[in-house]
């Protein structure tokens, strides 16, 4: 590929939260850096980022040791002090996390192990405790967990907040514009029929993120699973007085945190997501965003692994009877008794979460995945907490590339 002379030092595929923390990072390190971000899209936000909760989670969930374990609850932090230092919408509203069966409390005391191992301030309550707290609430073992510094963003404002930022400090942005690289090895990039030369590269596309990083010879071993989540709204006359986020004892042997109740910035509850598995990786809405060729191959990838593993084969089971509305208000309901089927609203909201499969060890990855190419970081998990822990994750994966480099 010949280069027309437009060369940066680090392009960026991806404008999402991670793209746009990447090149933060990059320019704290060296102001002189010239950068660009490439979006294939029109705008910002119209993927993970854009259709995240704005939920800053605080660490609860994830192994001591683990990413997500060392760098949630630091990125939650930053992300607060970023809202802050701007004047963007915060509110620190906390969380309660809810036993919804006899066997939780096992679960719910780890937990809290490894909420406090990861540096989040995070406590067993009692019930009456919980009523004080979120009167509608309801626990059936008499505990739950609180984390007091769960707090909620808006995330758009903030994606666009920092693209101005970046934008202001010299970084280029190329929107309407999928980035491709003809052979593997190569140190440039077509994009809007032009070439542009890199030092180095960062992959932070996403639910692409596997596919170009095939471009560059790297990914092999993996592939993206896209799973669709949808949601209700508790309507507005319903009465029922949610003050904070309210989520169950999570099944941890998948990736999926089940049903749950958030309250987003500007007071809307949500209800939800199922989690589905989807056919197309933008398959927000009926068959649009299905290509048949993909369809087949992740029809064949859930197939194999439904047949094999018996966990996600429950987890299957279980998603699908929530299609129902009376199994999802059940669900609902296990949280907070006061719902009825009349109190949810159809709504718009709809994402899609960028799973990644390990092809050779035939599972769902739960923690996130960098990997490195010459001169090519590709990003190929990074699930939520992504949005949280964007910041930390970015400093921590470029500090090691540039003190291996």
């Amino acid at each position: 590929m010949q280069t027309t002379g437009r060369t940066f030092d680090t392009i960026i595929i991806g404008a999402g939260i991670m793209g746009l923390a990447f090149a933060r990072e990059l320019r704290r390190r060296d102001p002189r850096r010239t950068i660009a971000v490439f979006e294939k899209e029109s705008d910002l936000g119209r993927h993970a980022s854009g259709r995240n909760s704005g939920v800053l989670h605080s660490g609860i969930y994830y192994p001591e040791g683990s990413l997500k374990g060392r760098l949630c609850a630091a990125g939650a932090r930053e992300m607060a002090e970023f809202c802050e230092e701007h004047r963007l919408p915060f509110e620190r509203s906390g969380k309660v996390v809810l036993p919804v069966r006899e066997s939780d409390d096992a679960v719910l005391d780890l937990l809290l192990s490894r909420g406090l191992a990861n540096g989040a301030r995070a406590e067993i309550i009692d019930a009456q405790q919980l009523r004080d707290l979120e009167p509608a609430a309801r626990t059936v073992t008499g505990r739950a967990l609180f984390t007091p510094d769960t707090a909620v963003i808006d995330p758009m404002t903030v994606l666009r907040t920092l693209r101005g930022a970046l934008e202001r400090e010299g970084v280029t942005f190329f929107f309407g514009a999928p980035a491709e690289v003809s052979r593997a090895g190569e140190s440039a990039v077509r994009a809007r029929g032009e070439a542009f030369g890199f030092g180095t590269l960062i992959n932070a596309a996403g639910l692409q993120a596997d596919l170009v990083a095939r471009q560059f010879g790297a990914g092999h071993g993996y592939v993206i699973l896209p799973f669709r989540g949808s949601y209700y709204r508790l309507a507005g006359d319903a009465g029922i007085p949610i003050r904070r986020q309210i989520y169950p004892v999570p099944d941890l042997s998948v990736p999926f945190l089940g049903v749950h109740v958030t309250r987003s910035i500007d007071g809307t509850i949500h209800l939800g997501p199922t989690a589905v598995p989807a056919l197309g990786r933008e398959q927000y809405h009926g068959f649009r965003g299905v290509r048949a060729g993909e369809s087949i191959r992740i029809a064949a990838t859930l197939a194999r692994q439904y047949a094999i593993d018996r966990g996600f084969r429950r987890y299957v089971h279980e998603e699908a009877r929530r299609f129902a509305r009376p199994f999802f208000v059940a669900a609902a309901r296990a949280l907070v008794p006061a719902i009825r089927s009349r109190h949810l609203v159809a709504c718009e909201k709809v994402g899609i979460r960028a799973q990644l499969f390990d092809l050779r060890k035939r599972e769902l990855v739960m923690d996130f995945v960098v990997e490195e190419s010459g001169r090519c970081l590709h990003v190929l998990n990074a699930v939520s907490p992504g949005f949280t822990s964007a910041f930390a994750f970015a400093r921590h994966v470029i500090g090691g590339w540039v003190a291996a480099a």
